[in-house]
């Protein structure tokens, strides 16, 4: 008698083992599906994010060219009374993920300035050596002066906006050669698509020195958000007719 309740006794636990066992099995499948739905739902949400970031530049750099042909005019007039050569510079910049792209800017700076560039090494006043700076670079023309300090040379770049090399939002496309000086930390700039703006742009631009401009490029990919996009587009407005920290 005493061996038939043993054995039922051990009957009983292997039971219960077994059912617990099952139930495990079964929480763990219903964490998973929940996981993966989560997983979806914050794919989703990134995708649409992104797609919305997308159509605000595409509409964004359509209205402003658009507004500001007039000022495209006036300004290609006035480059080409002032200096000779071209109304526009194209240079290859680094976008996302190290793709190369024609980048447009007005020409401020007389024909055959890169070529100098060399010649002024010495006076770089960026102490970090990876890009270069000089407030009174000589090879700036008179209107050069003008629309580099209010960032209107800048404006052809809404092209690059507008084919999506660019975004109005995001960290400035570096040229190859800087990127050739970047450390393995620097590099996550290149993680996403550059923009016309940026949390430098709008805290004190050409005054920042390169190792800060990364760490807020960083800050903001790490806190991307449409909100924190709106927020900076709002700071460039006022940073623009500042001209503070241009050069």
């Amino acid at each position: 008698m005493t061996n038939e309740k043993n054995q039922d006794g051990l009957l009983e636990n292997k039971t219960i083992k077994v059912d617990k066992l099952l139930q495990d099995l079964q929480d763990r499948r219903q964490r998973r599906t929940h996981n993966r739905r989560r997983m979806g739902l914050w794919r989703f949400t990134v995708r649409c994010s992104y797609a919305l970031k997308r159509l605000i530049d595409i509409i964004g750099s359509s209205l402003v060219l658009i507004i500001l042909s007039p000022v495209f005019l006036v300004v290609a007039i006035l480059i080409k009374a002032t200096s000779t050569g071209p109304i526009f510079f194209t240079q290859i910049r680094v976008g996302k993920y190290g793709r190369f792209f024609r980048f447009y800017k007005f020409r401020s700076m007389y024909v055959g300035a890169e070529r100098q560039k060399h010649e002024l090494m010495a006076q770089n006043e960026s102490t970090d050596g990876v890009i270069f700076k000089m407030k009174n670079d000589p090879r700036v023309t008179p209107i050069g002066r003008f629309i580099r300090k209010y960032s209107i040379d800048e404006l052809p770049q809404l092209f690059n906006v507008f084919l999506n090399d660019m975004s109005l939002v995001g960290p400035r496309p570096p040229l190859p050669e800087e990127v050739a000086h970047y450390s393995i930390e620097d590099r996550k700039r290149l993680d996403v698509k550059p923009g016309l703006t940026c949390f430098w742009q709008v805290s004190g631009r050409s005054q920042i020195p390169f190792k800060q401009q990364v760490a807020l490029d960083e800050a903001y990919i790490r806190s991307w958000s449409l909100k924190q996009d709106l927020l900076i587009l709002l700071r460039t407005i006022p940073a623009i007719l500042t001209g503070r920290g241009a050069y």
